[in-house]
């Protein structure tokens, strides 16, 4: 019997665990959408309305404007320190040809141990799989839809897996958890088993804004009041891993929870990110966002801001920033709250602001200044 090893955050998995699997958690694997468009219509995907069924290119938050723009890619990959990538969707094989450049380009940037996973339904050019492997494909995920998981032989993908085995790479099936169907899914793990695939990976089942509708309709909820994830999902899972952990089979599997992704994954992704981008008047919080101090003023320009602050204040150059792209001036958290009050006494709006260190930026909070400290 195998042991069944306790991750992070109710993850759980028997060996063999897939490389891309521990980088994740690291926090160290790139995330490229080489585009959303899909041939395949999961019920379940949880791909935002901005993403889904539209070419668009992002490395992780980041908007590339098209396959050219490769400089975002790999400065994305280095300000994640990151130590390989993972390719979704949409699915990469419907733009194949991209997917092989970008595979290509980060190997010849950070080398051939750079970890290059990819996620497929291997419904469309499944035959440029090969293809994939010769610019450097490391290891391949392919999600077969449910209604066939327990009759893969009648799978059309099912040559493409088989084919993709032969080359020698990592060969895996990536699918949700879904509640109450633990049969099927444990006759698709006994089928990747006598096919030689290496791992299964089993995702909790989670609501998004896209696929909401589509989960209430099958009569799914959430766990709690405080998670997106779908009851039983995980209920699920267990039960499949201790099944297939009992009858001692060759592959892994790897149950990776809604929480791990955001408070093991996302959180140390960010963390690295945090950690590279960080300017000096920045604070980097326990989680990783970056926490900063804003001033605005309606009716001046951000040079006059600046200059004002700057010079009315005596702040050094290191701990003022013009901040074009928002369109306000950043200042030292720390010595923005010695004078925010003379600040607002001269008609500026002061904030603490707390934002991610992501390319999108994404503010989580805003105080205003001076802290209210009557309390």
């Amino acid at each position: 019997m195998k042991t069944v090893k306790h991750w992070f955050e109710e993850s759980v998995f028997t060996k063999p665990l897939s490389p891309a699997c521990k980088m994740c958690a690291e926090g160290a694997k790139l995330v490229v959408l080489a585009t959303g468009l899909c041939p395949a219509s999961c019920f379940y995907c949880p791909l935002s309305f901005k993403k889904s069924g539209k070419d668009r290119i992002f490395a992780d938050e980041w908007e590339l404007e098209n396959e050219k723009d490769t400089d975002k890619l790999i400065k994305e990959a280095v300000y994640i320190d990151a130590k390989g990538a993972g390719i979704t969707g949409g699915d990469p094989l419907v733009v194949w040809e991209r997917t092989a450049k970008f595979i290509k380009l980060l190997k010849e940037e950070f080398g051939t141990s750079f970890h290059i996973h990819l996620y497929t339904s291997g419904i469309k050019n499944g035959d440029h799989v090969n293809d994939l492997v010769s610019a450097g494909l490391d290891e391949i995920r392919f999600h077969p839809p449910p209604i066939l998981w327990d009759k893969m032989e009648k799978n059309p993908i099912t040559a493409y897996i088989k084919d993709a085995v032969k080359t020698g790479i990592d060969v895996a099936i990536e699918i949700p958890s879904i509640p109450n169907m633990e049969n099927q899914i444990i006759k698709l793990i006994h089928w990747a088993d006598g096919n030689d695939l290496k791992w299964i990976n089993l995702n909790e089942l989670e609501f998004s804004e896209k696929n909401a509708e589509n989960l209430i309709k099958r009569k799914f909820d959430v766990k709690d009041e405080i998670s997106a994830a779908v009851a039983g999902s995980q209920k699920t899972a267990y039960k499949v891993i201790e099944k297939i952990a009992s009858e001692n089979l060759k592959i892994g599997v790897h149950y990776c929870s809604s929480s791990f992704k955001d408070r093991i994954q996302l959180r140390n992704r960010i963390l690295r990110r945090a950690g590279n981008i960080v300017k000096q008047h920045d604070i980097v919080t326990d989680e990783g966002m970056l926490l900063k101090g804003i001033v605005i003023h309606k009716k001046m320009s951000l040079s006059e801001v600046y200059s004002f602050i700057k010079d009315q204040f005596k702040i050094d150059v290191k701990y003022i920033f013009v901040d074009k792209e928002k369109n306000r001036i950043e200042v030292a958290s720390w010595i923005l709250e010695k004078i925010a009050k003379e600040l607002n006494n001269k008609g500026f709006e002061v904030y603490l602001v707390e934002e991610y260190p992501t390319a999108d930026r994404l503010e989580v909070e805003r105080i205003p200044m001076p802290l209210d400290t009557s309390d």
